[in-house]
């Protein structure tokens, strides 16, 4: 079943939901999704229980929003790190840097995505939860096909040694984001020094 195109809703000044979104993420990403309770978001976004589903009909529907607008945002930076990029060694090279080129926030995001993957293997029985579950894969496969399109352009042009591209991809992505389930902002490891390293890595996976 393809997925369907979510569309955002119009938000006017009064909606809660960029609110919601921003609290749920606070504490999905910090104290994890499950001992996460639906009123503690109410109750810091400052509404009513109820309230939150004018918005999200359950905390899964809030869960999975969050998971495709964090695959949403980082297949975005791929194309915009890798748009004006013609070598492929330089292009590889940027989309490992813009992976790793974010804020706190998109950090926890990127943990809750990473923590809670298994949601997206089994369909909904909600239409809303499952259209933004079809969405989320549907992003997934388009980060991993982009993936492998790069290294493919790479292999054609002799820059990097030929190897299964698809493969190659889902290796690389693997080392990439399971770092968002370690990492910690205010920890002894920085960003930089991981972005370097995976960057070294990929590097040398694609060598001739």
């Amino acid at each position: 079943m393809k997925a369907a195109k979510i569309v955002e809703p119009d938000e006017s000044p009064r909606s809660k939901r960029r609110a919601i979104l921003a609290a749920a993420v606070k504490n999905f990403g910090k104290n994890g999704y499950d001992a996460t309770k639906w009123s503690v978001v109410a109750d810091q976004v400052g509404i009513g229980q109820t309230a939150l589903y004018h918005y999200f009909e359950s905390k899964a529907h809030c869960l999975l929003t969050i998971m495709r607008l964090e695959l949403q945002r980082s297949l975005e930076m791929f194309t915009k790190a890798t748009a004006d990029q013609p070598d492929p060694m330089e292009a590889l090279r940027a989309a490992v840097r813009s992976a790793y080129a974010v804020s706190e926030q998109n950090v926890l995001q990127m943990r809750i995505l990473q923590n809670n993957l298994a949601i997206l293997a089994v369909p909904r029985n909600s239409k809303k939860e499952e259209a933004e579950r079809l969405a989320a894969r549907e992003l997934v496969h388009g980060i991993e096909a982009a993936w492998t399109e790069l290294l493919e352009r790479g292999m054609a042009e002799g820059a990097f040694a030929r190897r299964d591209p698809h493969t190659l991809a889902l290796n690389m992505l693997g080392m990439i984001v399971s770092v968002w389930r370690w990492y910690r902002p205010k920890g002894l490891v920085t960003l930089s020094s991981v972005s370097e390293l995976t960057e070294d890595c990929c590097v040398r996976m694609v060598a001739p």
